[in-house]
């Protein structure tokens, strides 16, 4: 789908600050393609500064490639789903502990509760999981999600398998490729693969 004209993409970001701007970029993408991004930043995404950049530019940065401000308090996200604002919930990048907490229900961030409001439709949500400890102490709860209706993946690379043999970063540039599949009810398979 190259066209995305209509599409209300709820976009959301965690604290998997070194993606941000592989982040940025699929946002931008997407908003070419002609969706409608509605943004929304965890506590951690929108409050922190780090070698990556300082919370304010990032904010800056997500509000003028969505044309509107981001959504950043629970309060704020819990209309999503009964004012029905959006087709399907993206959230790039997804950290393992916001993982962790959608597969144990946990709503303690804009983030979560975007993502619970946006479910209550039944409608898909597509995660883009950036890591170190993907493949440890929080495989278990990413692997209940692979099991969970509605739930998407973008693939992922297993980046540094010698140095972070435990680390999974998704493949941002195939960010649009993921939202249409899952439009769809399709996972892009290989969910995970290494480079050799």
């Amino acid at each position: 789908m190259n066209d995305m004209s209509g599409l209300r993409i709820g976009y959301a970001m965690t604290g998997s600050f070194c993606t941000f701007s592989r982040s940025f970029e699929a946002a931008q993408k997407l908003r070419d393609m002609g969706a409608q991004l509605v943004p929304v930043m965890s506590d951690s995404a929108a409050n922190t500064n780090t070698r990556f950049g300082k919370a304010v530019e990032n904010l800056s940065k997500l509000s003028e490639i969505c044309g509107r401000e981001v959504i950043t308090t629970i309060s704020e996200a819990e209309p999503i789903g009964p004012k029905n604002m959006t087709d399907i919930m993206v959230v790039a990048p997804c950290t393992s502990n916001t993982a962790v907490k959608l597969a144990c229900g946990i709503t303690d961030t804009p983030v979560t509760m975007a993502v619970k409001s946006h479910l209550r439709s039944g409608k898909p949500v597509l995660l883009a999981i950036a890591s170190n400890d993907s493949l440890m102490g929080s495989a278990r709860n990413i692997g209940e999600l692979f099991s969970r209706k509605y739930y998407y993946f973008v693939p992922m690379l297993q980046d540094d398998p010698v140095n972070k043999p435990t680390s999974l970063v998704a493949q941002f540039d195939m960010l649009p490729q993921a939202v249409t599949a899952a439009l769809s009810g399709i996972q892009l398979r290989p969910i995970i693969h290494h480079s050799l």
